[in-house]
């Protein structure tokens, strides 16, 4: 019998690869180089039928969209890659109001449920965003080249100062959400008022990005019976806040343990240098950093509603 070729045993790799999983093909390439030429024929074993395409073609896309996620990632100064989320469950989790933030008998009217986390076990977390303060076109590249999903909940005051900005937001895949026109202590004011914070925004947004929200939230979190009536006659069917909220420097927590939890719900604001010690990046390192390190990766709140 003759001696196994280099090839034979780069070719006894790739199938022992296979047969270890994806996991395992993905290391055996990248260490080993396991790959095929485009004109190079794959020789079936004994018995079996002849491949239509080399496994290690695959193999090959899914590392260097490894390498190249582990690039982008370094390049924006992250201490490590951000984790794929998982795919979004195809029935959608039963959405009800948070104990401790319930305002009696409104679900029994169909108001709009307000929540600070996704009844989910996958560890995921869902990043939001406020206000529209600030514009950094470098934030955009970051969230656009690391594909990092959240959702951003605009009030025209700020907004309306570059309306462009929030529509290349929206051009990249983010859906934009109702924060009122003026971000109002809603439970001040009157409910003819605070509808017409409400819907007021409704029109904004459906003028400049043709599209009516399904998603409010309340300024500072802040609402009472009359701001969820407001906002069902505004066409509105949610209303997320939060469980954490990050800043460039610190997270602060609702929950006393004081951890992430699975579904949660995370706030920052388009903020910079006039309000932070730092920029929008900077936050977005910060929060990256920590879900990471600990597991989480960024879902879609709109995947789960």
């Amino acid at each position: 019998m003759g001696s196994v070729g280099q090839n034979d045993k780069s070719r006894v790799a790739c199938r022992a690869g296979i047969r270890g999983g994806l996991a395992a093909l993905a290391v055996a390439a990248i260490a080993s180089g396991c790959t095929q030429s485009d004109g190079e024929t794959v020789r079936p074993a004994p018995g079996q039928q002849p491949l239509k395409a080399a496994p290690a073609r695959a193999l090959d896309a899914y590392a260097t969209k490894l390498r190249a996620s582990a690039r982008v990632a370094k390049r924006w100064g992250l201490a490590r890659t951000p984790l794929a989320p998982p795919a979004p469950p195809a029935k959608k989790p039963r959405i009800t109001t948070r104990e401790g933030f319930e305002v009696a008998g409104h679900e029994e009217q169909g108001l709009p449920p307000v929540f600070t986390t996704i009844p989910t076990e996958q560890k995921i977390v869902f990043l939001t965003i406020d206000d529209g303060a600030e514009k950094d076109p470098a934030f955009l590249r970051m969230m656009t080249e690391l594909k990092i999903p959240y959702t951003a909940f605009l009030s025209d005051y700020l907004v309306k100062e570059d309306y462009g900005y929030f529509k290349k937001m929206q051009d990249a895949g983010v859906v934009l959400n109702n924060h009122t026109l003026h971000h109002p202590y809603l439970p001040g004011l009157s409910y003819a008022r605070q509808r017409h914070e409400i819907c007021g925004m409704q029109d904004v947004i459906e003028e400049r990005y043709g599209r009516r929200p399904l998603l409010f939230r309340p300024p500072y979190g802040n609402y009472n019976k009359d701001t969820l009536r407001a906002a069902k006659s505004c066409g509105v069917k949610y209303a997320p806040i939060w469980n954490e909220e990050v800043f460039v420097d610190r997270w602060d927590y609702r929950e006393w343990d004081r951890k992430i939890h699975p579904g949660d719900i995370v706030l920052s604001h388009f903020r910079g240098r006039e309000d932070w010690k730092g920029t929008m990046p900077d936050m977005i390192r910060r929060f990256l950093d920590k879900i990471t390190a600990e597991g989480y990766a960024v879902a879609r709140l709109e995947d789960y509603l």
